[in-house]
Formats: C-alpha cells, structure tokens, sequence
C-alpha cells in the first residue's frame, strides 16, 4: 500500500478521492488550506468510515514554504508521498473585466502554483524509487473555456499543459503524470447555482445529473494503480458527455 497525499481534501471531490483510496488500504493525507476545525472532521469522518492510517495537516499549498513543511511531516511519519493528487483549488465566477486583480492571482495561485509546488517536492523522491504516480485535477473549462470564469479557465488549462510536459519529463524514470478533467459535481463550488440552474445545467448533460465526487475517487484510484500503469501524459475527462 501506498502513501497517498490528496490536497484540498476536507470535503467535496477532495474527500471524495481521500475516500476512495482509504478504502483501498492506502494510507492517506488530508489537507486543507486554512479551515483547521473542517479538516479534522474530515479526517474523524474518514477514519469512522474506513478506518487505517489517516493524517491531516493544514498548510496552504500555494505557499513553498508551507508545502515544503508539509512534506517534510508527512515523510517523517508514513514515509515519502508515492502518489499524489492535486485537488486543491478555488474559484471566481463573474466579468474578467470586473474581477480584482487581487483574485486574479489567488485564483491562479490556488490552483496552478499549488499543483506546481507539491509536485516539485513530490517528483525527487518518486524519481529516486522508479516510481510514482501524480494526478492533477482540472476541469473541463481548461479544455473549452467558460465564460465569467476567465482566469479559473487559464489556470486549469495551465495545469493540463504542465500534466502533458512533466509526463515526458519524468516518464523514463518510472513516474506517471495524468490528469482529471471534472464536469460539474455536487460540491460546494455549485452550491451558488439556484435549484433552476442546475436544472437548466442538466438538460445539457447526455448523462442528466451532476457526478458524484466518489466516481472521481474511483477513477483516481484506477490511475494510480498498476492497471493503469501504460498511461501517461492524458487528460481524462469525467462530464457526463457534456464535452
């Protein structure tokens, strides 16, 4: 069994994925940006639920420094991270011409250079193993683009550009760098639409519903393991068919 770290975990597809690979064996690392209180009732619900070796830590990933201590906490108490899944993000909905310029970098920051540090600290010791297994959460937007949610769209595209090249990079060392583009789920990022648009939103799913952040944890879990162990360098797409 490996050790897991999965970013931006203490609800949402985050838990979702922490989830999934809990029930698998694995031991697992929760983390959460700045609600402390969140995350250690995520890590109380997955250990009721699943039980194993299961830590959170609270460090914002977009910070080097932080990461870096992160790192150094969860080696010193499980080992080096084997696979990592970077989840952790933030969103802004509304005009590119009205959006502070402020939220224009937390929102790249929060998404594409907290992807960048924790596989920056990850890669050395997976290089040394042969082996290891980096996912990276991104979006459908990063593919297409979504009006209102200009610079969110910029940073997922980013982070599909960065899975493509590191996958190349690292490859002939034995590590696998994919990635996972969403659709729309039940989390807190679509708690803003009303009961009408999400209905609306539907009827333009083949499917007909929003995901559930379980089958992200099932497909993460699919990556990550041997099964999958031909397959680098790919964006995955989980929408339902909307794309």
């Amino acid at each position: 069994m490996a050790v897991v770290l999965v970013t931006g975990s203490s609800r949402g597809i985050g838990f979702g994925i922490a989830h999934a690979f809990a029930k698998e064996g694995h031991t697992v690392v929760l983390n959460g940006r700045e609600d402390a209180g969140r995350l250690s009732d995520a890590v109380k619900e997955l250990r009721n639920r699943v039980g194993g070796n299961i830590l959170g830590i609270c460090a914002n990933m977009s910070d080097y420094s932080a990461a870096q201590g992160m790192f150094v906490e969860i080696e010193a108490t499980y080992g080096p991270v084997e696979i990592l899944i970077n989840n952790a993000g933030s969103a802004h909905f509304g005009l590119f011409s009205h959006m502070p310029t402020v939220d224009i970098g937390k929102v790249l920051a929060d998404n594409l250079l907290t992807t960048i540090n924790t596989s920056h600290l990850a890669i050395p010791n997976m290089v040394r193993a042969k082996a290891g297994s980096i996912i990276n959460i991104t979006s459908i937007w990063g593919e297409v683009g979504a009006s209102c949610e200009v610079v969110y769209s910029a940073a997922k595209a980013g982070i599909i550009g960065f899975t493509k090249a590191l996958a190349k990079e690292v490859g002939p060392s034995g590590v696998r760098v994919n990635a996972i583009a969403c659709g729309a789920f039940e989390t807190r990022m679509n708690d803003r639409l009303t009961s009408d648009e999400k209905v609306d939103f539907i009827e333009g799913v083949p499917l007909g519903r929003f995901g559930n952040p379980s089958e992200v944890g099932d497909l993460a879990v699919f990556l990550a393991s041997d099964k999958a162990g031909y397959i680098t360098g790919k964006i995955i797409g989980i929408d339902g068919g909307i794309v």
